[in-house]
């Protein structure tokens, strides 16, 4: 560990600041002593000038933040106190818990192979949806009418639907039109990626498929019709585990892989040109500059952040973030629309998930929230009367606010 740079100025200092604290971690022990500066008490910390402190100087926020995460992990000293024989007994605890490891990691294993059983089964499914999705084939009449709905009235203006859609087209409509650009649109994580320049391209998106690696990790397809944007028949994003398995035997995620679109002139819809004019000093002729910039685009998806390596200190803040927010992405498409893709083009599966959201609404997160808030109004009541007795001694002060961003 370098030594840290030393001030001078800071050495004369008597009060125990940041910069000036020790450089070595206090010890976490019920034996550690209480400060011995006999000025500095509990009741005299302002809390709001701490808070106004802290966000006027968000360096120093992040650098307590590291101090305090170097501390996560570090021993207090506790096992190494104890006798022999009861240190000797936590170490066979140890031993346990790494048995129970091993079965965890051979329990993933199994689910694993059972999914990898079960989507071989599901396969067939899945192609018969893309056949009669791209109008390759057409539904059993055994099949139409398993996925009649119940409701009688809601038959009867599917009908009428129908038949006002004859009477308006009568040429005959070639499978299901738009099925999954439909399908994406209603899956509200997707949705809002999707902008209305892609949406011209995912209209020739003829099916959405995964499969699963030799290595644990999955692969995400997605098949386009011939169209005006780019060359490929498929576009895919592969998602790779660590080999090695977390602690609880869950398989951990590791980064993902996307294939290069072949965009054709002009046509790339990640990025947009943005035309600058520029003035000659000496002949004053005006010309016109054009630069390509990126912007956004569902395609950005198959271009996934990499992670940062171990020497990256200039990583973007936000790139866990990002890299969390992609994954789950993946998840989303592997776990929620391929599975269930005619729910969220009817928009069945959005009024599930919906429902779901309301029964967390209904349960204790409400009760609590009303709690705070009769805390909230007797704080407030409280303040405005000590305002009010203190109004002739001294001017009011405004309360700090704390945003959250």
């Amino acid at each position: 560990m370098s030594e840290p740079i030393r001030n001078k100025k800071l050495e004369n200092m008597t009060a125990p600041t940041p910069q000036n604290t020790p450089a070595n971690n206090a010890p976490i022990s019920s034996r550690a002593q209480q400060p011995g500066v006999a000025s500095i008490k509990e009741e005299d910390f302002d809390s709001r000038a701490a808070a106004a402190l802290f966000s006027a100087n968000p360096r120093l926020a992040s650098m307590i933040e590291g101090k305090l995460g170097q501390l996560v992990g570090r021993s207090s000293g506790y096992i190494e106190s104890l006798p022999a024989p009861v240190r000797r007994r936590v170490d066979g605890l140890k031993g346990l818990q790494k048995e129970h490891a091993k079965l965890e990691a051979q329990f993933q294993e199994e689910v694993l192979q059972l999914e990898k059983k079960y989507f071989a089964k599901f396969t067939p499914l899945y192609e018969k949806r893309a056949d009669i999705v791209n109008g390759a084939t057409e539904p059993s009449e055994e099949e139409v009418e398993a996925g009649k709905q119940d409701d009688e009235e809601d038959d009867v203006e599917s009908k009428e639907a129908s038949e006002e859609k004859k009477e308006e087209s009568p040429e005959p409509v070639k499978g299901i039109p738009e099925f999954w650009l439909s399908a994406m649109k209603n899956q509200v994580s997707l949705a809002e990626m999707i902008t209305d320049r892609d949406e011209a391209a995912l209209k020739h998106l003829t099916n959405i498929r995964m499969e699963y690696l030799d290595r644990p990790g999955f692969r995400l397809i997605f098949e386009f019709a011939d169209n005006e944007f780019f060359t490929n028949k498929s576009i895919s994003k592969t998602y790779f585990y660590q080999e090695e398995n977390g602690y609880g035997g869950d398989f951990i995620y590791d980064h993902a892989e996307g294939d290069k679109i072949n965009w054709k002139s002009g046509k790339d819809l990640t990025v947009r040109v943005e035309s600058k004019k520029q003035r000659n000093k000496n002949t004053k002729q005006t010309r016109v500059v054009k630069k390509t910039v990126p912007t956004e685009s569902f395609f950005n998806f198959f271009s996934p952040p990499a992670p940062p390596s171990d020497d990256d200190e200039d990583a973007d803040e936000d790139i866990e973030e990002r890299l969390e927010l992609d994954y789950q992405l993946g998840e989303d498409i592997k776990e929620k629309l391929i599975p269930r893709a005619i729910d969220w083009f009817t928009g069945e599966a959005l009024q599930f998930e919906q429902g779901l959201d309301d029964d967390l609404d209904d349960g204790e997160f409400e009760d609590e929230d009303d709690e705070e808030d009769d805390d909230l109004s007797e704080d407030r009541d409280e303040d405005e009367e000590s305002d009010e007795d203190d109004d002739g001694a001294k001017p009011k002060q405004e309360t700090a606010e704390c945003k959250q961003s």
